[in-house]
């Protein structure tokens, strides 16, 4: 195990329950025959995250219940119907008092983003104050790697949905983006019609 290993968390947001989706929450969406949400455990974890944190809300009983999630830290957020934002403040704040530098934060959604653009972005952690993003033809995209010095920042920025959006756009300037178009499919699964991504 390298430092990197240690200092690198994988953080999944998994707590969405798929309001366009006829309530269907995301993480027990199935991929290849398994839970979405293991899926992306599976990514982080193939790209070198020992530590992985998994962020749950709608459904949570059932998810830990379907979904093989030993070895990863389950958070429960209770405030999930707030939005994506309250998720992500649970998960870094999970993360605080660990060994964690940097989270590598990756939407449970986004089946097409395997562990090879994970490790691209993962190595782009330097120190505590790395700001690193996938990008797609050059537009910020996921995963994005949020040092440890950032993450009272974003945690205060992170309202409804947008996460860390808007703590990204004041600190575009930082960001090192790291392109991943070229193995990764960057698609959303929000409504039926984004269905047709699941195998």
């Amino acid at each position: 195990m390298t430092r990197t290993d240690e200092e690198v968390a994988g953080l999944v947001l998994a707590a969405g329950g798929g309001r366009r989706l006829g309530g269907r929450p995301k993480a027990l969406l199935e991929h290849r025959g398994r839970p979405l949400v293991e899926h992306a455990v599976g990514a982080l974890r193939a790209a070198g995250c020992t530590r992985v944190h998994v962020v749950l809300g709608a459904r949570a009983g059932a998810v830990r219940e379907r979904a093989e999630l030993s070895g990863c830290v389950v958070v429960e957020n209770p405030d999930w119907e707030r939005g994506m934002g309250s998720s992500l403040r649970a998960g870094l704040e999970s993360l605080a008092g660990t060994d964690a530098r940097s989270a590598l934060v990756l939407l449970v959604d986004q089946p097409g983003i395997g562990a090879e653009a994970v490790a691209r972005v993962r190595a782009a952690h330097r120190d505590e104050r790395s700001l690193a993003s996938a990008a797609y033809d050059g537009v910020r995209g996921h995963p994005v790697l949020l040092g440890a010095a950032h993450w009272a920042g974003v945690a205060a920025a992170a309202t409804g949905d947008r996460g860390a959006r808007a703590y990204l756009k004041a600190h575009e300037e930082e960001i090192t983006l790291v392109e991943c178009g070229d193995v990764a499919r960057p698609h959303d699964i929000d409504t039926e019609a984004d269905l047709r991504h699941l195998e």
